[in-house]
C-alpha cells in the first residue's frame, strides 16, 4: 500500500530539483498534460513515492478548470482535491528522479493508464 501524502509532503516532493537533461529511461514520456502511457514504455523504470488518494474520502469527480482548460491541457492546474488528481499516485524515474502523476481511467469498455509530468508551477 502506498503512503498517503499530505499536501505539504506533496508540495515538498513537487519542489524537489528536477533534472535539466533528458533521461534515457523516461525521455519518451512527453506529458505536460495527461497522456496515455505509451504501450512501449517500461513502467518498471518508475518507482512509486506515494498517493494522493485518501482512504475513506468521499468520491469527487469534478475537475478544476478555472481558465477554460481541460484534462488534456498542458497548462491545466494540478488541484489535488479534484479529479483526477485525487485518484493519482506520485512516481519518480529511478534513473533521473523526474516526478510524475499516474492514475487509471476505468471506462465502460477500456482501462487507460494515464501519466502527467509533475510541474510544481501548476499546483493550486
Amino acid at each position: 500500500m502506498l503512503k498517503e501524502l499530505s499536501r505539504s509532503e506533496f508540495l515538498e516532493i513537487a519542489s524537489s530539483p528536477q533534472p535539466k537533461t533528458e533521461c534515457s529511461k523516461c525521455s519518451s514520456l512527453v506529458c505536460s498534460g495527461w497522456e496515455t502511457v505509451p504501450g512501449s514504455f517500461d513502467l518498471d523504470c518508475l518507482k512509486p513515492i506515494g498517493t494522493l488518494r485518501i482512504e475513506g474520502a468521499p468520491e469527487r469527480w469534478e475537475e478544476n478548470h478555472p481558465n477554460g482548460t481541460n484534462i488534456w491541457s498542458e497548462n491545466a492546474p494540478i488541484s489535488i482535491e479534484f479529479h483526477p488528481y485525487n485518484r493519482s499516485d506520485v512516481y519518480e524515474c529511478k534513473q533521473c528522479s523526474r516526478k510524475y502523476l499516474r492514475y487509471t481511467e476505468y471506462g465502460g469498455y477500456y482501462v487507460d493508464e494515464r501519466i502527467r509530468a509533475l510541474d510544481p508551477k501548476l499546483i493550486t
